[in-house]
């Protein structure tokens, strides 16, 4: 295998960029990370780049996998899921370059040769929170997406709203509730959201694709939903209901010194399901979410979006790739709900769609962001 690996050839005869495309994880949007991964593998230019599966098990351990895309694909019956094996790939040093190579015990390790480029298709805490990239600089890998810090507050609903606040965009009004705050005193808790007024959202603050998120209509139901939430984080965050259209923009890294680039905005509908709003299951098991794009809104309000978007994208320090959500109220405001600095990326996916009603077909979307990431520096060179 490594021979084969160290040795392929592009179009123009010359080596091609090796890329690990690398998927599953720890967190609970594990099976969504290798539905992004089958869209990814199914798309990817092969006579282009050299493409190296890694899957990351449950337990944190990075394998080679298949990439045949049927494995990784959502089916009605099954969720997908990276199985741990014998065989270990680790990010080691040898001959002055970071290169992977595959161990098991009692064996001699196998070189894979050196990566150009890792494309990290993560989902949730423990990938696409800054811990991943954080290994990937350390190794001094080029990867794909958001650096470290736009990762981490990209994650966290409650900083990330401080810092949209800090450069002017409009948050809704929210609470962050931390551990401690919860354990200690409920009841001003109780207070604090009440203060708010119904229905709110509780929201984990550090998870992904509305894992553990609930509408609360009434004080009532507003203890059996933060549990909820703190199954999947002991940090929270409330947020009041926003009368409004959900307005979505997809936002790419610029070239060179050029600012970022916006897709046209889409709009987001749930068609029946029983879903109340666009919650996991719309998202990806009943397939119960429409996306309209371009959004039927007013020539100002697209311009409006887009110059937001690239706002909040710039706010965080993105790169690469992100989606950023909005609110259009009734009286034509734009309030800013969150950004995704991993978005879904099937090619049924949000993001991509908004890209290819904008003119950037799937394919060329995932060249464009080897392209980026191939030419960006790592560190603080």
């Amino acid at each position: 295998m490594s021979e084969k690996i160290m040795t392929t050839e592009g179009r123009t005869g010359q080596p091609k960029p090796r890329v690990a495309v690398l998927f599953g994880g720890r967190s609970s949007e594990h099976a969504v990370s290798c539905v992004t991964a089958a869209g990814v593998l199914g798309a990817i230019d092969t006579d282009k780049y050299d493409v190296i599966p890694i899957g990351i098990a449950k337990t944190g351990q990075w394998v080679l996998v298949s990439g045949d895309t049927n494995a990784w694909s959502l089916s009605s019956s099954s969720l997908p899921e990276v199985a741990p094996s014998a065989q270990t790939v680790a990010l080691a040093e040898i001959g002055g370059a970071h290169q992977l190579i595959v161990a098991a015990p009692n064996t001699v390790p196998e070189e894979l040769g050196a990566v150009d480029v890792v494309f990290p298709l993560l989902h949730g805490p423990f990938g696409e929170d800054g811990t991943i990239q954080g290994l990937l600089e350390l190794s001094d890998t080029r990867y794909v997406g958001a650096g470290v810090l736009a990762s981490a507050v990209g994650m966290d609903k409650h900083f990330m709203k401080v810092v949209f606040e800090s450069v002017g965009l409009h948050v809704g009004p929210y609470i962050a509730v931390t551990d401690r705050q919860w354990r200690n005193d409920p009841e001003t808790v109780r207070k604090r959201v009440d203060q708010l007024g119904f229905p709110v959202f509780v929201k984990p603050a550090r998870a992904g694709s509305s894992m553990g998120i609930s509408k609360v209509d009434s004080l009532e139901g507003l203890d059996t939903a933060i549990e909820t939430a703190r199954e999947h984080d002991p940090k929270l965050v409330i947020e009041a209901g926003i009368t409004g259209r959900e307005i979505e923009c997809a936002v790419l890294e610029g070239r060179g010194t050029d600012g970022p680039r916006t897709s046209m905005p889409g709009e987001i509908s749930v068609a029946g399901g029983g879903h109340e709003f666009y919650d996991f299951n719309a998202k990806y098991v009943d397939d119960a979410a429409a996306l309209s794009c371009p959004a039927d809104l007013p020539e100002e309000a697209i311009t409006r979006v887009r110059e937001l978007a690239a706002v909040a994208f710039d706010a965080v320090g993105g790169e690469g790739l992100s989606r950023v959500d909005f609110f259009y109220t009734p009286d034509g405001d734009l309030i800013i709900n969150e950004i995704n600095t991993m978005p879904g990326f099937t090619p049924k996916s949000m993001y991509p769609q908004m890209w290819k009603a904008s003119g950037l077909g799937y394919a060329e979307l995932i060249d464009e962001l080897i392209h980026l990431a191939l030419h960006r520096k790592t560190g603080l060179r």
